[in-house]
């Protein structure tokens, strides 16, 4: 998890964000609601619920970076302490936000919180009970990348409709509508993960890290990178000899229908994986952490995504 940088830039931010506590109040001064969100993924969440009635702020929207690494500058603290609503990764995956979150007055929706359950079923209508039945979580179950886990992120909707609609009751039920389309839009992409299940039950892939692991799961596909190699990638340090040769191997053996391939997280090591994949012919699908180049909807993100994972699985690959 990348744990050095995070905690430097946790600490570099703290300063920071107690200084922007004090620029006044919350909000846009003119009555409509701001949401700031640590990425553009979980901004396109929370614009899909704002609708036009709120404000989406991003922190963070590089297409080529990496969000571990990311430190805010002061204007993007000062964004942070002036929300009305924080949309935070949590899990570590955006230190910077989790410290804003303990020193904010606002709402603050922590999605790895959802996902571990520290917040589930707080409604007493079950509207946030999403269905997690339906796949298995990676057996370490610390993999921040929770905007993969689709139940969670339908999780993050519903509970910034909540947040909305406290702070702006005029709207409220345009706030809960969007996100039930939202969700329903999501229950689509499970759909698309349920048909290559169906298909491709117990196929295995391989990532240079461990980012789409939620997805894959429920998709019924399994990682079989070695853990050292993609655990060695995540937290931005050299794979062992022993596991650069196992996923070399891995991927001129074919071992693997596809490799899921992070564009955002890319050293040489990861670069001669890619090669090794697409000299053996194993097809290549490129992930990302943040909203691709003119994309701005997730559930449009994800579809693509999806996509192209299923026509890899289905083009050939493992012996």
């Amino acid at each position: 998890m990348r744990r050095t940088l995070l905690a430097a830039a946790g600490a570099l931010s703290t300063a920071a964000l107690a200084l922007a506590g004090c620029s006044g109040e919350s909000g846009t001064g003119d009555g409509t609601p701001t949401v700031v969100t640590s990425t553009n993924v979980w901004g396109a969440v929370a614009s899909a619920v704002a609708g036009d009635k709120a404000r989406v702020t991003a922190i963070y929207t590089s297409t080529e970076g990496d969000p571990h690494e990311f430190e805010p500058s002061a204007a993007d603290t000062a964004q942070i302490a002036d929300a009305d609503v924080l949309v935070v990764n949590g899990g570590h995956y955006d230190a910077y936000m989790e410290q804003a979150a303990r020193n904010s007055d606002a709402t603050v929706i922590d999605a790895y919180a959802l996902f571990t359950g520290d917040e589930h079923g707080t409604h007493e209508d079950g509207s946030h009970d999403h269905d997690h039945s339906a796949h298995e979580h990676p057996a370490d179950g610390q993999n921040e990348h929770v905007f993969y886990d689709l139940p969670v992120v339908a999780e993050v909707a519903d509970e910034i409709a909540d947040a909305l609609a406290e702070q702006d009751p005029a709207n409220a039920e345009t706030y809960r509508e969007n996100a039930k389309t939202f969700t329903t839009g999501i229950d689509g992409l499970r759909a698309e993960l349920a048909a290559i299940r169906k298909a491709h039950d117990g196929t295995k892939v391989a990532q240079t890290e461990p980012l789409a692991g939620y997805l894959l799961s429920e998709a019924g596909l399994v990682d079989a990178a070695p853990a050292g190699f993609t655990q060695a990638v995540e937290e931005g340090q050299s794979p062992s000899a022993a596991d650069r040769a196992a996923m070399q191997d891995l991927l001129a053996d074919r071992g693997v229908k596809a490799l899921i391939y992070n564009v955002q997280a890319i050293d040489p090591v990861t670069e001669a994986m890619l090669g090794v994949a697409k000299k053996a012919g194993v097809p290549v699908v490129d992930f990302t952490e943040t909203l691709p180049d003119g994309v701005t909807d997730y559930l449009t993100w994800q579809r693509d995504q999806i996509g192209e994972l299923s026509a890899a699985l289905a083009s050939g690959g493992a012996r």
